[in-house]
């Protein structure tokens, strides 16, 4: 089963972190290749502890999780995504109990059924609560999709600045270069911000 305690450390952004990487993995798109080999590494990566098993079914019910859980990222504001979670939380979640997985990791919440609840209830559970705090932290949507046009990459918002609109600053400056471009060529009557 899996464990909420991160490699990258036990915050709440860093599970948030983890939310967006395995959205990636699990709702492919452009440079983002489908595959369990891609969930698990990132489950690695996230401190998921060996041995880690995903059957077919697992990955079609984790799939499933992540077009749910895709909402969120995709709300436009602030009230939308926090309905989104709401939502997601009054299907799927448990009441809140503070584990330590039998002492193998530091105490952290779970809401979802219990240290036996399948990967698509934790996955979905556990961003939501990441998700949850993180926006009520800052009052503003906790995570977006990038609005580069070839990327649609998830990401988090974890700063303290203006909502972010791309995955990435190299997304951000390619996109503000080809609508500059498009624009010079006169294909484009859109102003660059």
């Amino acid at each position: 089963m899996a464990s909420q305690e991160p490699v990258l450390g036990s915050s709440v952004h860093d599970a948030g972190q983890r939310a967006a990487d395995l959205l990636a993995v699990l709702l492919p798109g452009p440079g983002r290749p489908a595959g369990r080999a891609g969930l698990i590494a990132v489950l690695r990566k996230h401190g998921e502890p060996e041995p880690i098993e995903i059957s077919a079914a697992d990955l079609a019910e984790l799939r499933q999780a992540a077009l749910d859980l895709r909402e969120v990222f995709a709300a436009n504001d602030v009230t939308a995504a926090a309905e989104r979670i709401n939502h997601l939380l009054s299907e799927r979640a448990h009441p809140p109990r503070l584990t330590s997985h039998g002492g193998t990791s530091g105490w952290h919440v779970h809401v979802d059924g219990g240290d036996d609840a399948s990967w698509a209830d934790w996955f979905l559970t556990s961003s939501c609560l990441a998700l949850a705090v993180l926006l009520a932290e800052r009052q503003a949507a906790p995570a977006g999709l990038c609005a580069a046009p070839s990327c649609g990459r998830p990401f988090v918002n974890v700063g303290r600045g203006a909502v972010r609109r791309y995955c990435s600053a190299a997304c951000g400056t390619r996109d503000r270069v080809a609508r500059h471009r498009a624009i010079q060529a006169g294909t484009s009557e859109t102003a660059v911000p």
